[in-house]
């Protein structure tokens, strides 16, 4: 009966595990409440114990992340990163290579030290301002800038969630945590392959896309159309936003009125011989033809009437901390809340162009959009998007910005010589940054990534549950029966890196390697192995997982750069089986399995 039990509650948990992958893969869910009902399940089945389901929610590795998305922000808000990407801009005009160098390098060791999204995010726009200065394409610049985080994370315990979340996990587990600057000899290491890998292979791969106007670059030609109001139109007199046009489901972009285009408000009333920019479907524009009182003047869009000088378009990006995330664009009331009308939406090299409205945005979405010049320095420093034009530098507040850094080096010093726990002294620097007003309360609250705590804080929980059944014990016997008569232990460890690599996909990096770890250790402790070499090399592997873009540093690059999937694919692949071979020949050299 005992055995029966068993061997159904592995079922179980290797059952939700399957469904786990896919709703993250699908994104059909969202992923935080995912992860909450995985824990729901497995606390009602009683295969874990309520404490366990929430024990990786109190730990100390959170409490780190935290202080680190805080200290981020914080050295952000100060404008003292913002000051640094200009000098580094000057030094790096000298040459293409040695632009790409010092920016892969420079973005390496701030990503040693900060979220590798968040620096990923913070050197887009710049660098896409610098690629317009210089005419080159920002193809060249952004996929080598989110491989340099990626892998500059590697560098240091703090370098990425992950790092941090597996030395929180093999601590509960009896074993000893990763040290601050353990990892940084094989770190360093694996950033200068993918250094001279991007400086030379990869950089002949990487694309480079003409610049377009940017009209002609979405398409818009197809979709946009003038219409002139005859004075017998029932439309005169009627609001823009409320005509007998919204039936059609046409969108009103612009209003010409005696010769002077404007954007309509909500206020803005039709009047006789108005010229009407408007967007919608073939079928849409062929039906206003058919419509007494409206004449189209044009099949093809006018492009100087999207453009003129009180109005313009441009690209904006969704950020990573943008509360407009998993809302529709009528839902965030976009026009009203930024005064800029969305025209299109650009989405891993996808256009997005009908039912604006009811498009969810994601992170990294790129919107094409039209509206006042002002409008677009009013939300230039917007928590929520990014202008991707012209670099504008937030103001440098160096005062406050020497003291978030001061308070960040005095953090890694004391938990480096242990005068405190890592979370106490990173957790005090973020304290005394909101203290001292490097950054308000409300925003340092914003600059968490909660998704990513419940996600981690979820899957360590996930951890317990397949030690508890038995799952992790019964995938180790398998993996080891498979992988050891090809190449013994470093067969079996091969097996379990490239298993955290495949995982990643679906999955995001930390969550991956939760998964795999209870399983590995279980192994390596079956073999006579040291469990920490086996723990460190996959979550090595879950760093260096570069096959498509789904890790989100590379999600943001994606739009912005122009890529396609398959860019990502010839370029990341040969790095990642570059990198995997890397951890598989060092590790064992650093901890002796």
């Amino acid at each position: 009966m005992t055995s029966q039990l068993s061997s159904m509650e592995i079922a179980i948990v290797l059952t939700l595990l399957v469904i786990a992958v896919v709703l993250f893969a699908t994104e059909k869910v969202s992923v935080e409440l995912v992860t909450l009902l995985i824990l729901i399940i497995l606390s009602g089945l009683r295969i874990i114990s309520p404490e366990e389901a929430f024990a990786g929610f109190s730990s100390d590795f959170i409490i780190i992340i935290a202080s680190i998305f805080i200290l981020s922000a914080a050295l952000e808000e100060t404008g003292i990163l913002d000051f640094a990407v200009v000098r580094l801009v000057r030094l790096a005009q000298q040459s293409n290579n040695l632009m790409l160098l010092t920016i892969m390098l420079v973005t390496g060791v701030v990503s040693a030290f900060m979220n590798n999204t968040t620096v990923t995010a913070m050197f887009i726009t710049p660098l896409i301002g610098l690629s317009k200065r210089i005419n080159l394409s920002a193809s060249k610049l952004l996929m080598p800038l989110a491989y340099a985080a990626i892998l500059g994370g590697t560098c240091t315990l703090i370098g990425t969630s992950t790092n941090v979340a597996v030395s929180g996990y093999i601590a509960k587990a009896g074993l000893e945590p990763i040290g601050l600057f353990e990892i940084s000899g094989i770190g360093f290491i694996i950033f200068a392959v993918g250094m001279v890998y991007m400086m030379t292979v990869g950089q002949r791969m990487l694309p480079s896309h003409v610049d377009q106007e940017l009209a002609e670059e979405y398409k818009l030609q197809k979709y946009v159309t003038e219409v002139v109001v005859l004075p017998d139109s029932p439309l005169v007199g009627q609001l823009v936003f409320a005509s007998d046009l919204t039936t059609l489901n046409l969108r009103m972009l612009n209003v010409i009125r005696a010769k002077e285009n404007f954007l309509p408000d909500f206020r803005t009333r039709i009047r006789a011989n108005d010229i009407l920019l408007v967007e919608g479907d073939v079928d849409t524009l062929m039906k206003v033809k058919e419509t007494k009182g409206l004449q189209i003047m044009a099949d093809a869009l006018i492009s100087k009437d999207l453009e003129t000088e009180n109005i313009r378009l441009a690209e904006i990006m969704i950020t990573r901390q943008s509360n407009l995330i998993n809302r529709t664009i009528k839902e965030s009331e976009f026009l009203r809340r930024f005064g800029l009308v969305v025209l299109a939406v650009s989405r891993h090299g996808e256009t997005l162009r009908s039912k604006i409205g009811s498009i969810r945005l994601r992170m990294a979405d790129v919107l094409l959009v039209q509206g006042a010049p002002e409008r677009f320095e009013q939300v230039r420093n917007s928590n929520h998007i990014a202008v991707l034009d012209e670099f504008e530098p937030v103001l440098y507040k160096k005062k406050k910005g020497l003291i978030v850094i001061i308070s960040f080096a005095l953090a890694i010093l004391a938990g480096t010589l242990q005068v405190l726990p890592l979370s106490i002294a990173f957790l005090s620097a973020a304290v005394v940054s909101i203290l001292l007003r490097a950054i308000s309360t409300e925003k340092a609250y914003n600059a968490i990534d909660w998704r990513l705590l419940i996600l981690i804080g979820g899957m360590t929980a996930f951890g317990a549950a397949m030690e508890n059944s038995g799952a992790a014990e019964f995938l180790a016997q398998g993996i080891v029966e498979v992988m050891e008569p090809i190449g013994g232990r470093t067969g079996i460890l091969a097996g379990f890196v490239i298993l955290t690599v495949l995982l990643t996909q679906p999955m995001s990096n930390a969550a991956a390697a939760l998964v795999v770890i209870p399983v590995a250790l279980r192994a390596a402790i079956e073999l006579g192995a040291d469990p920490r070499s086996f723990a460190i090399a996959i979550m090595l592997g879950a760093s260096v997982s570069l096959v498509t873009p789904f890790e989100p540093a590379c999600i943001l690059v994606y739009s912005p750069g122009k890529y396609r999937f398959w860019d990502f694919i010839r370029i990341g692949s040969p790095l990642t089986l570059l990198l995997v071979i890397v951890i598989l020949v060092l590790v064992p050299v650093f901890w002796p399995m």
